[in-house]
């Protein structure tokens, strides 16, 4: 059984003195409320971006303070505040024997109180409608910070600091419907109500994040729409995970690549012997190299109305890229019925090996035939995946070596284990 790692909790988050009434009188993240707010902020050391106005007295916090202290202290208190609707620490969670090590919970609760879909399936690519759920319509208290570079390239961190006009600020906030310790979301520029799309400048963001954070067991995903994403306003989610996912465990094969990789320590490879099709990025210390590669990578899967989801793995150095098609062979009728009793919907978080299950029984007979025969209708064919990858390259600048992937492909078998195998089920 799995446990969960407690943290001493920080002060709690606070927005407006006792007794102020400013904006809407609701305390949100709309135009309303967030710009005469003073939330915390934490301010990385990037020049990236600009952050809003900050007093110059604060010390550089110690090197776990942004996981550690800032984080999960800030998210177990809005625990302890029953802002959560149901207990995630509560919920079962075992590892499920077999080869891959894919770990199952029961969570009841989050398919008995998560928010429904409100969009279509079939559409990657939808605009903002401000009409359906946002992220502005959430009440400050969920919030736990502002996480945003800094204007002068050292980290920082700020009980209170003004949102400036000229700069919309980025925040992380709880996820009430958490499927593991630590849930939260990363919701860039929160009042330019962007869409569920990847941009450059986003991505860097949740590389950033990852960065900061400095732990093999926390990771980010994003899920694009028709890839199980449910809110069409713009986030990454996050939390902690004591074990390495089995997908980050998994043999891959290194891509050789003859053309577009000069200028970056860069390198892709494939995954092999896993129940889903994916690219990986990996990298050394070029966090806004890789940042470039991974997002010209999903800009082409969103113009071209192909799901998928991304996890940012390894501090934000290792990045899979999964293409996926479950929806569009639910709509088609060529899921099983008894894959569909479940109700499960492989996200991010299943794709990567983590099985959220919704139902007692399932959670009961978990096994690893059912996980890889649930995650290979998630997964494009080998055919449509080669395509794929090479459109991606083709829109990455990037040229395969043909002598080179001729081998490949006749030693797949060749492959590595990136992920150490030291790590430990308990924290």
């Amino acid at each position: 059984m799995l446990t969960i790692k407690r943290v001493p909790t920080v002060v709690s988050n606070y927005q407006e003195d006792a007794g102020e009434r400013l904006g809407c009188g609701r305390n949100c993240l709309g135009e309303c409320c967030l710009p005469v707010s003073k939330l915390p902020l934490f301010a990385f050391g990037s020049e990236t971006l600009k952050t809003g106005s900050v007093s110059d007295d604060d010390e550089k916090p110690p090197a776990d303070f942004f996981l550690n202290t800032l984080l999960i202290g800030q998210w177990e208190d809005r625990m302890s505040r029953g802002l959560f609707r149901y207990d995630v620490t509560a919920c079962e969670t075992k590892v499920i024997p077999g080869e891959q090590g894919f770990i199952a919970q029961l969570n009841e609760g989050r398919h008995l109180k998560k928010r429904p879909t409100e969009f279509r399936v079939d559409r990657v690519l939808q605009p903002f409608d401000p009409k359906k759920f946002n992220f502005t319509k959430v009440g400050q208290e969920e919030v736990l910070f502002r996480f945003e570079a800094s204007d002068n390239g050292k980290t920082r961190f700020f009980e209170k600091a003004v949102v400036e006009e000229t700069y919309p600020p980025s925040v992380v906030a709880i996820n009430v419907s958490p499927i593991e310790y630590g849930h939260v979301l990363l919701i860039p520029r929160v009042l330019e109500c962007l869409p569920q799309k990847i941009d450059l400048e986003s991505l860097l963001l949740a590389f950033h994040m990852a960065e900061e954070a400095a732990s093999p067991y926390f990771r980010l995903g994003y899920n694009s729409l028709g890839a199980f994403a449910t809110i069409n306003h713009l986030h990454f989610q996050a939390y902690y995970l004591s074990v390495p996912f089995p997908v980050e465990k998994a043999q891959t094969q290194k891509i050789p690549i003859a053309k577009g990789l000069e200028k970056t320590d860069v390198k892709i490879s494939q995954l092999l012997n896993y129940p889903v099709r994916g690219l990986v990025y990996e990298c050394g210390n070029n966090l806004k190299g890789l940042a470039d590669l991974v997002a010209t990578s999903c800009i082409w899967l969103q113009d071209n109305n192909i799901p998928f989801n991304i996890l940012i793995s390894d501090s934000g150095r290792r990045i899979f890229v999964f293409p996926q098609c479950y929806a569009e062979k639910q709509a088609l009728g060529e899921v099983s019925q008894e894959l569909l009793d479940t109700q499960v919907n492989p996200a991010v978080w299943e794709i990567s090996g983590h099985m959220v299950l919704k139902r007692k029984e399932d959670y009961e007979n978990a096994s690893e035939d059912y996980a890889c025969r649930l995650l290979a209708e998630v997964s494009l064919s080998e055919a449509r995946f080669e395509e794929v990858k090479a459109y991606i390259f083709e829109a990455t600048g990037l040229v395969e070596s043909e002598e080179e992937e001729a081998n490949m492909n006749e030693n797949k078998g060749a492959a590595y284990h990136p992920i150490p195998a030291h790590i430990p089920v308990d924290v």
